[in-house]
């Protein structure tokens, strides 16, 4: 098969094509047949070294079809996505033709026998991201209707896919970038407002103390700041790194962060595990939801499968605003 190897940490040369067998699956795996997959900021950190596992065949997510499944629970050809369980981590991961994934991190993309509704770079532009952002939103945050919002960083994939899962359920939703030019377009999403990302945001904003809930995608630079905001009673989920992987420095956890306030984490890494089951997350009924117009999951940028250094380029370069996806040839 065609896959993208990792041939060592650095820059988009270390991204080499190469001829690799097709992976055979155990009990308890299934093979799939990549149809497309996304592109994610874990990946480039992978690239360069950064992150504490990488394998030779990056890549955490993808969709396609079911090859092989040895316990027979999927039958061949049935559409379904995969992410992380390891993919891209500790195993061979989506950058190729074929991949095995741990059969508790599939998911089938539909419930009914009624076809795909969208092409497999749209459907490739909804795993991650969407199953990221329900969670942090619907059982970290438990956010509700009516509900004030705040989203930092927002005009990143997984942002966007929180403005518009905390926009359908009716939640008041203030959302931050780091470019003004890109305000209209978190308004069009659905937010109420849009504010300048940056240092010292809590003294910034007129709600101070009156969010029921902030959703940190920036990561440890702005935490303490994030933990600054809610209400009494309110809560913070972290679940990003778009401003670096530095640690909070000096980091005095009583002293230092709001009292009374809930405070969360998450990572997708996390997914397949026993708290947190990929079958928990409603992803049919999130692509059903897109495909009654309740909100768009069309990717900003697609690439093909002999285009994977462009496209990790347009990710590493903050340009794609919005969901990067590569189509795997057949």
């Amino acid at each position: 098969m065609d896959a993208i190897v990792l041939d060592h940490f650095g820059g988009l040369d270390a991204l080499v094509y190469k001829q690799l067998p097709v992976p055979i699956p155990k009990h308890g795996e299934v093979l799939i047949r990549i149809r497309a997959f996304g592109i994610n900021h874990a990946e480039v950190h992978m690239r360069k070294g950064e992150w504490a596992e990488a394998a030779p065949v990056s890549g955490i997510e993808c969709v396609g079809t079911v090859a092989a499944a040895p316990g027979g629970e999927y039958p061949i050809g049935t559409n379904v996505a995969a992410l992380m369980g390891g993919l891209g981590r500790t195993r061979n991961g989506s950058y190729a033709q074929y991949t095995v994934a741990p059969l508790h991190n599939v998911v089938p993309l539909t419930t009914d026998k009624s076809g795909l509704p969208f092409s497999w770079e749209t459907l490739a532009a909804i795993p991650e991201t969407f199953a990221t952002a329900w969670t942090c939103l619907f059982r970290n945050l438990e956010v509700k209707k009516g509900e004030k919002v705040l989203i930092r960083g927002a005009t990143s994939s997984l942002g966007q896919a929180a403005v518009k899962l905390a926009v359908a359920v009716g939640a008041k939703v203030v959302a931050t970038t780091r470019n003004e030019d890109r305000f209209q377009g978190l308004l069009d999403l659905g937010a109420e407002r849009a504010e300048l990302e940056g240092a010292g945001l809590a003294a910034r904003l007129p709600e101070k103390k009156e969010f029921d809930a902030v959703l940190n995608l920036v990561g440890n630079v702005v935490l303490l700041d994030s933990i600054d905001i809610p209400r009494r009673g309110g809560r913070v989920c972290h679940a990003g790194w778009l401003g670096g992987l530095a640690p909070v420095k000096d980091f005095d956890p009583l002293t230092q962060m709001a009292s009374g306030v809930h405070f969360s984490l998450f990572g997708s890494f996390m997914f397949g595990t026993p708290q947190f089951p990929l079958s928990d997350v409603p992803l049919a009924q999130i692509i059903r939801d897109a495909a009654e117009g309740k909100f768009d999951v069309k990717p900003t940028r697609v690439f093909q499968f002999s285009e994977i250094r462009e496209a990790q380029n347009v990710m590493e370069s903050g340009e794609a605003n919005g969901k990067i996806v590569v189509v795997v040839e057949a």
